[in-house]
Order: C-alpha cells, then structure tokens, then sequence
C-alpha cells in the first residue's frame, strides 16, 4: 500500500517525459492521501501536468473520506469505478520515492523506495473528474498497486506499478486497450527499486523538511 509519498523537483530529469503545464507542479518530501499533488494524463495530442486529489472520487461520490487512494490491480474488474477509469482514464503520478515501514523492536522504521538511480518513477494511476458544491470540477486519482519484489516484501507487500518511461505513451494513450494497459501493469523489475531507511520524523505528515527523506543508512538493493 502507498500510504505516503516522495516529491522532488523531477520536471528537470532527462528521463522525464515532454510535458505541457496546465497546473504548475506539486512538490513535497512527505505528501498523504487526501492532498493535491501533480498528475500526467493525455488531452488531444498533448501529455498535460495538472492538479489532482489523491482519492479517486467521482461525480456520484459524496464522502471524500471513502474515496479510495489505491486500487489492487487484480480487482480491478470488480469495482464499476475502476474499471471505467481504466478503459478511458489512465494517468501517471511522477514520484521520486515511496515511503514504507517495517516493523522492528523498536517500533516501524519508514524506508524511502526509489529507482536505484535516484530517477523518477512513474506510478500508474486512474483518474476521475472531481466536482465539489462549490467551484469548478477538478481531477482525482487512485494509484494502481502490485505485489512487491524480495527486496521491498519485508517492508510492504505491494506498491505502486511503475510504468517504464519506454511504455508512457502506450499508457496514457487512449487508443491502448484495457487488456493492453493491464499488460503493462506489474511489479518492478528487481533491478529497478531500492530502499533506504529514513527519519522517523516522517511518520507524522505535518513534517514536511526535505530531510524527512535523507538516507539514515545504506540502500537496500537486489543482488543475484
């Protein structure tokens, strides 16, 4: 489960895909469910940046409090809700960590997953159209989760799917099919994701200093 993310500044990184700005881009080193953050989603001929809610939230949903902020990849045939957005919805969440805890004597420990490069990671994600009582509609998202690798498992048994940067189009392209875009999903490469333990201070979301995410010792990585 993503229950906490990474956002640092990944509009400048050479892998990150052409975009054209709608909104301008949310950045924070300890976002929660429930805020607004920067999603990527096609419109006509262009990959757009625009503001979301992080809480997949259609236009029949009243209580913001229910509005899911993942959806399991396996299930997702089984809810009307995420299997429209799917077919016609698609959306990439631009990330530069994924926090994680694991238990231990001393209580749960957050870990940081990022790419082992430090590069973007661009998680697959759904998305609704919002429309509050009050003002113009606006865009909610759930990101699409999937099991974990050997590396992550003993911190969290599933994570965002990460679209390789090879496959953007293809995601957000309206012309892929469903069973294409679910060809797409699934868990990381075990060469792609590492993990290194952070502040504790990052339990709580008020903290919002960027040394929340500095490393407090090594990356945790796969190897053969």
């Amino acid at each position: 489960m993503a229950g906490r993310l990474h956002v640092d500044d990944w509009t400048r990184h050479p892998r990150s895909p052409a975009f054209r700005g709608i909104d301008p881009p949310v950045f924070s080193p300890n976002l929660a469910p429930r805020r607004w953050l920067s999603i990527l989603r096609r419109e006509a001929d262009d990959i757009v940046l625009r503001d979301a809610f992080w809480g997949l939230t259609p236009t029949w949903l009243k209580v913001l409090d229910q509005a899911p902020h993942c959806a399991r990849a396996e299930s997702l045939d089984e809810r009307p809700m995420f299997r429209e957005a799917l077919t016609e919805r698609r959306c990439l969440v631009p990330v530069t960590g994924i926090y994680v805890w694991q238990a231990g004597l001393r209580g749960k420990q957050p870990f940081l997953v990022t790419h082992t490069d430090r590069s973007p990671l661009m998680l697959a994600g759904i998305w609704s159209r919002y429309a509050p009582d009050i003002g113009a509609p606006r865009d909610s998202f759930a990101l699409i989760t999937v099991p974990t690798t050997e590396v992550i498992a003993p911190m969290s048994d599933r994570l965002p799917a990460v679209i390789a940067p090879s496959r953007i189009e293809d995601w957000l392209s309206v012309e892929t099919s469903p069973a294409a875009a679910r060809d797409l999903i699934g868990p990381a490469d075990r060469e792609l994701l590492g993990a290194f333990p952070v502040s504790r201070q990052v339990n709580d979301p008020a903290h919002q200093e960027w040394a929340c995410g500095y490393p407090v010792g090594p990356m945790r990585v796969w190897t053969a």
